[in-house]
């Protein structure tokens, strides 16, 4: 396994657009996730030690962010064939086990992934309204073992974005296993 962190937030960069198929049986794109005050973007998968030791934590955020008018959508990336716990039928169970307030969707083909530079899992992407990038940080202290009492870096940053529009200009990078990309030779 190999521990990543993402780069730092390049302030404006534009959403791109995406259709791909949920947990939930349904296709969603951006225009179906977004929220009238912003989105949060995060790549996740079922087998990450750093996405297991945050995901209640991010459902918890995204409950809340939801009422401040912000969207939030999960992305897996990895190649399933190698990571069997990543397979569809496992993110369904996932999504359903922990009654996910947000669609998880499968990126069979990796493209998404590669169109947002996304690197790691856990990685976030938090626009504001005009879907500019405005938070590419971490969610909180955590690393492989949740961190107790973590101030809530992302939820706050994402609060501010639906604000102001605006995100925090320092920002600390996530870190996470390395998105599993298929070998393409």
């Amino acid at each position: 396994m190999v521990s990543l962190t993402t780069p730092l937030c390049n302030f404006g960069w534009p959403a791109h657009n995406f259709s791909l198929h949920g947990t939930d049986g349904l296709t969603h794109t951006l225009a179906s996730t977004r929220g009238p005050r912003g989105l949060l973007v995060m790549f996740i998968c079922n087998h990450c030690p750093y996405v297991k030791a945050v995901i209640h934590r991010i459902v918890r955020d995204c409950r809340e962010l939801r009422e401040q008018g912000i969207g939030s959508v999960a992305i897996m990336a990895n190649d399933a064939t190698d990571y069997p716990d990543d397979s569809f039928d496992n993110m369904v169970q996932l999504a359903r086990q922990l009654d996910l307030p947000f669609p998880y969707l499968i990126d069979d083909t990796q493209q998404v992934a590669k169109d947002y530079g996304a690197v790691c899992t856990p990685d976030f992407f938090g626009f504001n309204a005009d879907l500019e990038l405005q938070y590419r940080g971490r969610l909180d202290a955590s690393r492989k073992e949740a961190t107790p009492d973590a101030p809530r870096e992302l939820f706050q940053a994402m609060l501010q974005i639906a604000q102001t529009g605006l995100g925090p200009r320092e920002q600390l990078p996530s870190m996470g296993c390395s998105i599993k990309w298929r070998d393409t030779a």
